[in-house]
């Protein structure tokens, strides 16, 4: 593997591609770009863990890393899916927490337990308004634009957002 200035470069460009669906997150934000490597002939391979099986943002997300990196000038791009470990919000980062926020996207919070869940009767956390902070939100909807979405709405401002959901 190559550790000199290609490497860092290449990491630099593929942390660089936006979620196609969110699209204010990189895919470093998101937690779905796992690992980038340069091996001694120059092929760069870069590892994307998707956010759930069968996200059909994947193709997207594999073209467009695929084309930044040829556009930098790495012309043998390889792309690997990592599923194991699963892809989990948790690895959503600080950053990428603040952006959602930032545009009126609930962020996540702690994913449940390992797999398999136990079930429980209680209530799950108040999601906070990202417009006012008030946690007198209630969900409309638990599917928004994408499935990875639910649609809710702050009974203090009366405006709607949307919540990035636990996985």
């Amino acid at each position: 593997m190559v550790t000199a200035p290609g490497l860092l470069r290449a990491r630099e460009v593929a942390a660089e591609v936006v979620d196609p669906e969110l699209p204010m997150l990189t895919l470093a934000d998101l937690g779905v770009l796992r690992d980038v490597a340069v091996d001694p002939d120059g092929a760069v391979t870069v590892s994307l863990t998707p956010t759930y099986s069968g996200c059909p943002a994947m193709a997207e997300m594999r073209a467009a890393v695929t084309a930044r990196l040829q556009a930098a000038g790495f012309a043998d791009v390889r792309l690997r899916t990592v599923l194991n470990p699963p892809w989990t919000t948790d690895w959503i980062t600080p950053a990428g927490r603040r952006k959602l926020a930032e545009h009126g996207i609930a962020p996540p919070g702690r994913a449940p337990g390992p797999v398999p869940v136990a079930l429980t009767l209680t209530r799950r956390a108040a999601v906070p308004c990202p417009r006012c902070g008030s946690a007198d939100t209630t969900e409309t909807s638990r599917f928004g634009a994408t499935s990875c979405k639910a649609l809710r709405r702050c009974r203090s401002c009366l405006e709607p957002f949307e919540h990035l959901k636990e996985i």
